[in-house]
């Protein structure tokens, strides 16, 4: 197979742990007997820096051209003045949008010999195997008007939540299609006690439980399922919920695995290019350092193999590789190890 895959390395830690998800499809390449051209790009506070934008429109296009686009990550506080125009953020959600990737796929597995990295009690840990698909491309984060102006002498902030039946039927749908592979159960996540967004929501949800028979739906309040993913995380099999609550959620449930670094994430359409990076942010405070976990960003690269290529056999080997490494006692500073990251590539690498 030939495939182009744009590299967007991005900010802080991203380029280290970009490099080495590259060097992983590398040896996938060799092994499997593939060709992978890859394009490395600027986006984020580099984007800024260099051209005034966080996404260019020559990257948009280049990434819209590919087969699948593989980021680091974005951010950093040379770029958090609360009162820019630009920011790095603005490049992540518009490549979001460009791509119409709308649906965010974050797989929550716990590794047995992780379970002690986790500061929740082993005995809530096992049998944990979440997949939290948060939709990508609504809600607060992109309705509109958004803004601020001065009223009666205050300054005001105001942003708009919206989504439309179609947003929530296609992400909720795919919720329902993917849990028959899995133990067949949706939880839909929502804040239908308050918000008129959420009771849309409930209301498509509940329409298409009456088209999948076959797998179970149940309604959970988004803090209920906050508590819930800390007290019984492993009484989740599929759940699904909306832009800013799949954003807060996932990063809560990044505990369960021990650190975010462990975590990679999926962001698919209608068949584009698919969007693929670990859920941690660009670690300002450790960049450069050569200690960051490159095991999310490497399992990234797995779910684009299988996402956006079709090539399952290729992701389960890389996937194998890294339990193999993690099992036999390889380890980053961040879940208890000393290994750099380049090292912890090497280590799973070696077992591919």
């Amino acid at each position: 197979m030939r495939a182009k895959i744009v590299v967007l390395p991005g900010d802080g830690i991203g380029p280290e742990v970009a490099a080495q998800a590259v060097r992983a499809l590398e040896v996938v390449a060799r092994k499997f007997r593939h060709v992978f051209e890859f394009d490395e790009r600027l986006m984020g506070g580099c984007s800024i820096d260099r051209h005034g934008t966080a996404l260019t429109d020559e990257v948009l296009a280049a990434c819209v051209a590919s087969h699948a686009v593989l980021l680091g990550a974005v951010g950093g506080p040379k770029w958090d003045d609360p009162r820019a125009k630009v920011r790095p953020e603005q490049g992540l959600l518009g490549l979001r949008k460009g791509l119409g990737v709308f649906a965010n796929l974050r797989p929550v597995n716990v590794h047995p010999s992780l379970i002690d990295a986790s500061p929740i009690k082993p005995d809530r840990l096992r049998g944990v195997d979440i997949l939290v698909i948060r939709e990508l491309t609504g809600g607060l984060y992109f309705g509109q008007p958004k803004g601020r102006d001065t009223r009666d002498g205050h300054e005001r902030a105001f942003d708009t939540l919206e989504y439309q039946d179609f947003e929530v039927r296609r992400v909720v749908d795919l919720a329902f299609r993917l849990a028959q592979g899995r133990r067949r159960k949706v939880t839909s996540v929502d804040k239908a006690n308050v918000l008129e967004s959420s009771r849309l929501w409930r209301q498509v949800a509940t329409s298409l439980g009456q088209e999948h028979p076959g797998v179970s739906l149940d309604h959970m309040l988004v803090d209920t399922a906050a508590m819930r993913l800390i007290t019984s995380p492993a009484s989740f099999d599929v759940l699904v919920t909306e832009n800013m609550f799949g954003d807060i959620l996932t990063d809560e449930a990044s505990v369960l695995a021990g650190s975010m670094g462990m975590l990679p994430s999926a962001s698919i359409g209608d068949g584009g290019p698919g969007l693929y990076e670990p859920i941690h942010g660009s670690a300002p405070d450790i960049a450069g350092k050569g200690i960051a976990n490159p095991v999310g960003t490497i399992l990234s690269a797995a779910m684009l193999l299988r996402h956006s290529l079709g090539l399952s056999e290729e992701a389960s080997a890389v996937e194998r590789a890294v339990n193999a490494a993690i099992a036999e006692g390889c380890r980053t500073a961040d879940v208890g190890g000393a290994l750099s990251t380049t090292r912890m590539a090497d280590e799973i690498i070696a077992r591919m």
